[in-house]
């Protein structure tokens, strides 16, 4: 296997571009990632666009906007890791030597819904009894409180530190502060969970450009490596589970740091799929950031903040940020690339060395999770 680098990285502020088809959307980080990058889109050897909601051919609508075509264009559809998903394809591509540089592209345009819960399918047996994601969640909320001891408060102050960091990233949605008080007085969606303690709708879009070593000496950019990239589905288990234990996403994690040959210690900064504010807490421990039954002390203690041990969801993650759905797993790769490279502006994470990014993807009756892929970047010399 040879090393695989992200060479550039754009998005477009997350929010609700109604007006915006998904080429409109998704061509201008295209041209940002090219132009930072230093190739002509005639070195760009394949394409992988990750998206959930944007119909056939998704990935070709948009490169044959600015003349690209030709090469391989894969759509990858993989509920909220599709995204991350085509990134691990890119790596794996590069990587094994099969392509010099890719393209990779995350889009969503979820205001074409007009609100409420995303659809999920239909022929689900669970979705049929009515299973929608925030009463998932809600139930993981239910069963941590409970079995944690712990107050409706302490879910609260993951949307005051999201919103926090959120308001030093000029392509969060939502970029104002708010307070623990506020947070439980907005509306409820599903005991326990209100309104500011679940991510937003709405749409956006972000490109990173994959290379191999030779193509980044030749030009000489700022690198990224990605030194682990894995991608897995969800065990079909039936009966029982334990709702605070995810394990696909402790499996993906586990794997990742042994390929990178690192461990959680080692991480600077992480993105953590964040789409509820349990999610943070139940993924501090999966991703092995501190030990199981720690999550509570470890936010409030703030070492998992600036000053912290490490530092989670600068960009203000899924709550913050925004969620549009196939575009996250990529737009967490753009906000590494930045921190890793020094250009996060003010929410840079100071000395930030190693990176970690992790998303979950879609729920189906039997699995914990369909999709789960993490990412572990290196600052490169």
């Amino acid at each position: 296997m040879s090393r695989a680098y992200i060479i550039s990285a754009a998005m477009i502020p997350m929010g609700k571009h109604r007006d915006s088809s998904y080429s409109g959307l998704a061509v201008p980080p295209v041209v940002r990632a090219l132009k930072e990058s230093g190739l002509r889109k005639d070195d760009i050897e394949a394409v992988y666009c990750g998206h959930a909601f944007g119909g056939m051919l998704t990935g070709q609508r948009i490169v044959k906007e600015i003349g690209m075509g030709g090469i391989p264009v894969i759509n990858v559809d993989n509920a909220c890791s599709g995204g991350a998903s085509a990134l691990h394809l890119a790596w794996k591509s590069v990587a094994s030597g099969e392509h010099a540089a890719a393209l990779v592209i995350g889009v969503d345009k979820l205001t074409q819904f007009g609100g409420g819960t995303l659809p999920l399918v239909a022929e689900d047996p669970e979705v049929q009894e009515g299973m929608v994601m925030p009463a998932l969640y809600a139930m993981r909320a239910r069963r941590f409180l409970h079995e944690r001891g712990e107050k409706v408060s302490l879910l609260a102050q993951v949307s005051v530190k999201a919103r926090r960091h959120g308001a030093m990233n000029p392509f969060a949605q939502f970029r104002k502060e708010t307070t623990v008080d506020e947070v439980l007085a907005s509306r409820v969606i599903c005991d326990p969970l209100t309104l500011l303690q679940c991510c937003p709708t709405g749409d956006g879009a972000a490109a990173v450009i994959v290379v191999n070593d030779q193509v980044r000496r030749r030009l000489g950019a700022r690198a990224v490596e990605i030194t682990g990239s894995v991608l897995h589905s969800g065990t079909p288990t039936t009966g029982f589970r334990n709702m605070l234990r995810p394990e696909i996403t402790r499996d993906s994690a586990r794997d990742a740091y042994e390929q990178a040959g690192l461990g959680p210690k080692d991480v600077d900064v992480v993105e953590l799929h964040d789409a509820f504010t349990i999610a943070e807490l139940v993924y501090y421990e999966a991703l092995g950031l501190c030990q199981e039954g720690d999550a509570a002390g470890f936010l409030t203690s703030g070492k998992s903040t600036y000053d912290g041990e490490v530092v989670v969801n600068p960009s203000g993650g899924l709550l913050s940020k925004g969620h549009p759905v196939g575009c996250s797993g990529v737009a967490q790769a753009v906000e590494m690339y930045w921190q890793l490279t020094g250009q996060a502006g003010a929410r840079q994470v100071p000395g930030a060395k190693v990176g970690m990014t992790h998303v979950t993807g879609g729920g189906i009756a039997s699995l914990d999770h369909g999709a789960c892929a993490v990412h572990i970047l290196k600052a490169s010399d």
